[in-house]
């Protein structure tokens, strides 16, 4: 069995004494695993860091065993490293592909927007905006897609100011009335509308937050998402109310 991939590389862990396995997302083959010989090298380990791009070749003599990569770096997304809010969102995009997709099943859409974040991440391109972006997309994968195109009461599309906690459906200031208090927030940035501002990226991470949570329940033993998304909401709460991360 052999296949020739690119991919971004999600996680790495030990393998014996001197190899790792690796998970990478890939365009046709999705989330995969594979052994990579000698990956815990000085010379290797470099090449091997969450978000770095990969081209990868997997061979294996069975489908169903974990095989061995081939590695070889595209494109390093190593500049994140000087920012910490950067670095923040590559990780929470990283642990949340490991959390989420099924191994060995593609998801081509996600993975085309999955690049472009991280690139526009490593560029020091604004990017919260496609962050949120990313994580409604993700939630669409699935199988809760949320829906804001209109409200849930009124069907109008103006003032859309909540969203339903249960049905992920948008609620205007209308349509809530005095149920208001049990809706969640709905900030423009989850929109599109307008810039994205520190503040608001938090807001709307809580919102997402609350669908992931409850879509990924039993695969949280600890009950809570990764501790990298929630490194990346806290440094979100803490920056200064300023547009750097704008849209």
């Amino acid at each position: 069995m052999e296949w020739r991939d690119e991919g971004v590389l999600l996680a790495t862990r030990p393998h014996g004494e001197s190899s790792a396995i690796i998970e990478v997302l890939t365009a046709s083959h999705g989330r995969h695993l594979g052994v990579v010989r000698g990956g815990a090298s000085r010379r290797m380990a470099p090449n091997l860091q969450p978000g770095t791009q990969l081209a990868v070749t997997w061979r294996a003599r069975l489908d169903e065993h974990i095989g061995a990569f081939s590695v070889e770096p595209v494109r390093s997304r190593a500049a994140v490293l000087e920012d910490p809010l950067a670095l923040a969102g590559l990780t929470s995009v990283c642990a949340l592909l490991h959390l989420t997709l099924p191994e060995r099943d593609p998801h081509p859409g996600l993975y085309g927007q999955t690049i472009s974040l991280l690139d526009d991440v490593a560029k020091g391109e604004p990017w919260l905006g496609p962050y949120l972006r990313w994580e409604l997309a993700l939630l669409e994968e699935i199988g809760f897609g949320l829906d804001l195109s209109s409200c849930a009461v009124t069907g109008s599309r103006e003032d859309l100011a909540y969203v339903s906690p249960r049905t992920g459906r948008a609620v205007s200031r209308q349509g809530a009335g005095d149920w208001a208090p049990k809706l969640l927030p709905l900030p423009l940035a989850l929109m599109g509308q307008g810039p994205v501002s520190h503040a608001e990226a938090a807001q709307a991470l809580d919102l997402t937050g609350h669908f992931l949570l409850r879509e990924l329940s039993d695969r949280l033993p600890a009950g809570a998402l990764p501790e990298a998304r929630a490194r990346l909401l806290a440094r979100l709460r803490r920056a200064s109310p300023d547009r750097s991360g704008a849209q």
